[in-house]
């Protein structure tokens, strides 16, 4: 199934990729909030979008309002279980597209995989920013690859792999090797942040097992950029 609905508040599209009793996969656009913020500007969002048309539709994980691409929801409350549980065994596996400054060299490792395993913390002072803290931050692993340079516009395109789920992972993974991803608000130098009027990152990928009739279950989504 691939839908287009109008958002109830905004008349925005909603682009629904697939609906059925347990879940549905949507196409979140840059820009918008995954879940209502604080404020009375941030009630707008994908989820609330969603539960215009179904109800019954809960968050299962979010992605960062910069951030476009696939996001999951689930249709109850039995069914929000059943998929954080397959989020917190690490058996829904994502995969994103950026697109970084500078050329980024992939590794000699099979297949040009890459590991980044560097631990995130908040950065207090600036919270919500995130920073790397060998001391006090959690375990985090992202796997890379990089699979197209521009040399003319320095910049090289990536696939990216969360192994862990925190909060701006991949930016700050990404920023630590030195490659800050393009149009990045957040973490990027002024100069980079200002080559895309938006945030090259997209959730291209989902996979995962169907918690109702256990199918293997792939989705992807090809950003605009």
């Amino acid at each position: 199934m691939n839908s287009v609905r109008e958002g109830a508040q905004t008349g925005t599209p909603l682009q629904i990729l697939h609906a059925d009793d347990s879940l549905l996969v949507l196409d979140k656009p840059a820009g918008l909030l995954s879940v209502p913020g604080r404020g009375e500007d941030k009630q707008d969002c994908l989820s609330r979008r969603v539960q215009s048309f179904y109800p019954d539709a809960l968050v299962v994980h979010r992605l960062d309002m910069a951030t476009s691409g696939l996001m999951l929801m689930a249709r109850g409350a039995a069914m929000q279980r059943a998929l954080n549980s397959q989020f917190e065994r690490r058996e829904v596996h994502k995969r994103y597209l950026a697109v970084v400054d500078g050329r980024l060299e992939s590794t000699l490792e099979p297949q040009g995989w890459g590991l980044i395993d560097l631990p995130i913390a908040v950065d207090w002072p600036r919270r919500p920013l995130r920073i790397i803290d060998a001391a006090g931050g959690k375990p985090s692993q992202t796997r890379w690859r990089s699979i197209a340079f521009d040399d003319a516009a320095d910049r090289t395109r990536v696939e990216l792999e969360p192994v862990t789920g925190r909060s701006h992972q991949l930016r700050v993974h990404l920023l630590a090797l030195g490659h800050p991803i393009l149009g990045d608000a957040l973490y990027a130098p002024e100069a980079v942040r200002a080559r895309s009027p938006r945030l090259l990152l997209h959730a291209c990928a989902l996979r995962l097992v169907h918690p109702a009739t256990g199918a293997p279950l792939l989705f992807e989504s090809l950003p605009d950029f």
